[in-house]
């Protein structure tokens, strides 16, 4: 079976004056620095449809999710759990949730879910003939990690080493820039993918919207000649653009933009392109436990808590909380892989913690998992369980940090045994190449 590809993106720029999302404070928009997208990727080839869709919103519920997939299924017959709906974590965005002191944009919500379904049936209707290339890169500047361990032995998320009593960064970061690019019958990209992982805070605390460093990227990549660029974010609860060992200094939205498209483009050029690709998906809906509620939890006192913005945020918002928790009891969770040849896109909803997503990587072998955040709905930070040993605001109770220690290792579980049951991935044409090339 030949493979086909579409690609297609809508505008989804709110009006002036729209709440933004991303800075717990209510904060009003007077200014568009740059547009806003949903953009949708379609691939057919064996094993039948995938779809990818990307928002430049700070997240996604599972409600609006579900919404997407079952006008899709209605209209287009696509299997919903063969369907990946991402946010790319946007902090200059609108209020597509409750947040702090911010309420979700109903109107907003409703017009994006529209907006979508249109994009994807634009995206089916130019599915063309295509071979597809998916390759990786790596990039050490844009992303650090910005938990930094103290002499106590608490974390302070954005420290820096011009604290006296800062030891060392709590942990790694993933530099893999993953790159899934489309050529049409005449040899010119249709579209393209991008993984990489990061948080885009840019113009957050502002009243500026702005589709921040993933916005650059798919500007850029069209100047390249690439003219949808889907930018899925992966693990990146704790990694950001500004850099504890420089003081904090943060990178430019359009620098960080710029180099992963310009390294982007490097692997599209090095890339091996198939004219038949494998796909494939699973998905699962788990329950997830809450956070145990101390008296310390609750008044933000427990070792290593760190509120940001204003405190009093917080405790305004704790009740509501409480009352979450106790009602509901556990926290469904999907996780969703995609699978396109050899690699396994990954969906998790949540704010995860790269250490987290690079054990899913590396037990995941020989699959090549890429890791999607906020993916398919979102539960809040997921950290890692030494975190909240050390604490920092990841780890700090609140609507948006509500799981227990253990969720983040039970979605990583869940996603090993989705990539374990399809089986071992079939050697590519590219694979058998390079193992002739390394016999001799």
């Amino acid at each position: 079976m030949s493979t086909r590809a579409g690609f297609a993106q809508i505008d989804i720029t709110p009006p002036l004056g729209t709440r933004k999302i991303g800075w717990l404070r209510d904060i009003v928009s007077d200014t568009i620095l740059d547009p806003l997208y949903a953009r949708v990727g379609v691939l057919e080839s064996v094993g039948g449809m995938l779809g990818f869709v990307q928002l430049d919103t700070l997240s996604i519920r599972w409600t609006q999710t579900n919404a997407i997939r079952r006008r899709l299924a209605e209209q287009y017959g696509v299997a919903g759990d063969h369907v990946m709906v991402s946010a790319t974590h946007n902090h200059a965005g609108p209020a597509v949730a409750n947040c702090g002191d911010v309420r979700r944009d109903e109107g907003y919500i409703e017009q994006l879910v529209d907006k979508v379904v249109a994009a994807f049936g634009q995206a089916m209707q130019d599915l063309q003939p295509a071979r597809v290339g998916i390759g990786r890169g790596v990039e050490f500047a844009v992303a650090h990690n910005r938990r930094v361990v103290l002499g106590d032995g608490t974390v302070r998320t954005h420290g820096n080493f011009e604290q006296p009593d800062a030891l060392y960064i709590e942990g790694p970061i993933d530099p893999e820039v993953a790159v899934l690019a489309a050529r049409g019958a005449d040899g010119r990209l249709l579209g393209a993918i991008v993984n990489f992982a990061c948080h885009p805070a840019h113009h957050g605390g502002g009243t500026a919207l702005s589709a921040g460093y993933p916005g650059v990227v798919a500007a850029t990549m069209a100047e390249h000649g690439c003219p949808v660029t889907l930018f899925l974010n992966g693990a990146a609860g704790n990694l950001a653009t500004s850099d504890p060992c420089a003081g904090g200094a943060d990178m430019p939205m359009e620098e960080a933009g710029r180099r992963l498209a310009d390294g982007a483009r490097d692997v599209i050029d090095r890339m091996t392109f198939r004219d038949t690709i494998r796909l494939g998906a699973r998905a699962r809906t788990i329950s997830l436990p809450y956070r145990e509620l101390t008296e310390a939890e609750l008044n933000g006192t427990v070792r290593g808590a760190q509120r940001f913005v204003d405190p009093a945020i917080y405790d305004r918002t704790m009740p509501a909380l409480v009352e979450r928790i106790k009602t509901r009891g556990t926290q469904p969770a999907e996780v969703q892989v995609l699978f396109v040849d050899e690699y396994a896109f990954v969906g998790v909803p949540a704010e995860y913690f790269v250490e987290l997503g690079l054990r899913i990587k590396e037990q995941a072998h020989p699959w090549h998992a890429l890791v999607v955040g906020w993916a398919n709905g979102i539960v809040g930070y997921v950290p890692h369980r030494q975190a909240f040993v050390r604490g920092g605001y990841e780890t700090t109770l609140t609507h948006s940090s509500r799981m227990a220690p253990e969720a983040g290792d039970m979605l990583a579980d869940c996603a090993i045994e989705l990539i374990r049951e399809q089986g071992t991935p079939v050697p590519t044409a590219a694979d058998k190449n390079a193992e002739a090339k390394n016999h001799f």
